[in-house]
């Protein structure tokens, strides 16, 4: 599958945008135009809406058994072309082909999973205190046409997450998807058009993010947001769904902490960490990104970690052998930049990387700093690439404290083999999602989402459907 210009998808068609507007995309790996995607206008948004009603009307009365059918066979050809969806991805995103192949692969267990869960949206009934006539149910069904907001950084991840849950619980799907990346998310619809699914309940446009949120979220159709990105963007998309009593579900930044303890397995937490740490060029919304290490091991462990790190393979997505493809744009690159920049200055040592691969592209080598401190910009601001900053601390409940410091909570990590410190780990590093002697591993099955500054809501999980339905109680008198 050759790469290929990206149109609209409305009503069960794909189309140009109004006065054939469009804008380049890019590969991050050459900086060289690729493609162009449709921006969609206000004309080509209230089509869209009118598809994601009348798509509503009809995917709400299918049953969840119906409508699993034409999930899973979404599922079946998203792997019979994975290969495909995930070359497009790479093109236009940058990642290594073997995680871009997995990410479709895993769109197709996350869909084939809530296709299953759809069946599980009971209700229940409720006896009535006095009156053995009166019949009381809680009733659970959908909310309605949904807008659903993904990044770049996973194309087609951070959609399926929202569609597949929303599908499930009965809901239609107006997608606004990044203009950086998309063709796979494109791909991604194309595969559920083929498999059945009825004209208008997917709908996909692209365009000025701004302008998109600003006419979508007040109008009267659009019944939820779900939103996956930064969080200020979130902040300010809650706050106007707030003024029109939408319902929002917001999965925002983080800046993940990481403790390594003195009784940690320190080869193995380091060797896991940079794997994780650089997976996605750092571009991963649970990506490890403030390392507090016990003095006693710190340098045992930069040592190691910055071996790791400096020996991984940068280079085209598409290449034989990559481990880390390019950042995603030339401002991610900048941004790099500034962090180290002002981390160094403050006094932290570069033990590897620090500095852009060529002139070609948007790569930046897997970069590890030590003794950084805490007022530094990169221990306070999410760095989004591939740089970890390193800190000691004497004192477990020290590094809680500075775990817990920053106003985000989506994701932490720990290392220790003690049960004690692990279960302090568990119970006071306050983030939605706490993995321990182990990298991040979501899966459908769990949720997956933050608290604090880093959101509310779920993306995975039977919880996640929940976010598509309303609850409502109704009680008949017989007789």
């Amino acid at each position: 599958m050759s790469y290929h210009d990206t149109q609209l998808f409305i009503d069960g068609e794909w189309i140009d945008a109004e006065g054939s507007k469009s804008r380049p995309v890019l590969n991050p790996s050459t900086g060289a135009r690729i493609g162009v995607v449709a921006q969609a206008s206000i004309a080509d948004l209230d089509r869209a809406l009118d598809s994601v009603q009348h798509g509503f009307e009809v995917w709400s009365e299918m049953t969840p058994a119906q409508r699993s059918v034409i999930m899973r066979r979404a599922a079946d050809l998203l792997r019979e072309r994975a290969d495909e969806i995930a070359r497009l991805m790479t093109l236009e995103q940058g990642k290594p082909l073997p995680e871009a192949v997995a990410e479709t692969r895993a769109a197709a267990d996350i869909t084939d999973w809530f296709a299953e869960e759809g069946f599980r949206v009971y209700g229940r009934t409720v006896p009535h205190r006095s009156d053995p006539t009166v019949q009381q149910v809680v009733i659970k069904d959908p909310v309605g046409p949904v807008v659903a907001y993904a990044p770049w950084n996973f194309p087609i991840n951070q959609v399926i997450r929202k569609l597949a849950a929303g599908l499930a619980a009965g809901c239609s799907i107006l997608i606004k998807a990044p203009n950086e990346t998309p063709a796979s998310p494109a791909a991604l619809v194309r595969a559920f058009h083929d498999a059945g699914l009825p004209n208008g309940v997917v709908a996909l446009v692209f365009g000025d993010s701004a302008q998109i949120s600003e006419y979508l979220i007040p109008h009267p159709i659009i019944q939820k947001i779900t939103f996956t990105g930064s969080t200020p963007v979130g902040k300010q998309l809650a706050a106007l769904a707030g003024l029109h009593m939408k319902r929002v579900s917001m999965e925002l930044g983080g800046h993940a902490p990481v403790i390594v303890c003195a009784d940690a397995d320190v080869e193995s937490a380091a060797e896991i960490l940079a794997r994780a740490k650089f997976r996605n060029a750092g571009q991963v919304c649970t990506s490890p990104t403030r390392f507090l290490v016990h003095a006693s091991v710190k340098d045992r462990f930069a040592a190691r970690f910055a071996e790791v790190a400096g020996s991984l393979s940068v280079g085209d997505g598409l290449a034989e052998g990559t481990e880390m493809g390019p950042l995603a744009n030339l401002r991610r690159l900048e941004a790099i930049e500034e962090l180290q920049q002002d981390a160094v200055a403050r006094g932290a040592t570069v033990l590897t990387g620090g500095r852009r691969i060529g002139e070609e592209g948007y790569f930046w080598a897997p970069t590890v700093l030590s003794d950084v401190t805490v007022d530094s910009r990169i221990f306070n601001e999410e760095p989004f690439g591939p740089i970890a900053p390193i800190w000691a601390f004497e004192e477990l409940e020290d590094a809680i404290a500075e775990a817990n410091r920053l106003p985000y909570g989506l994701a932490g990590f720990g290392f220790t083999t003690s049960l004690k410190s692990a279960d302090l780990l568990r119970r006071k590093v306050n983030v939605g999602m706490m993995w321990i002697n182990m990298p991040a591993a979501p899966s459908p099955e769990l949720p997956f989402g933050g608290m604090k500054d880093s959101g509310y809501g779920t993306e995975g999980g039977p919880e996640a459907i929940e976010c598509f339905l309303n609850t409502r109680t109704v009680a008949i008198r017989n007789g």
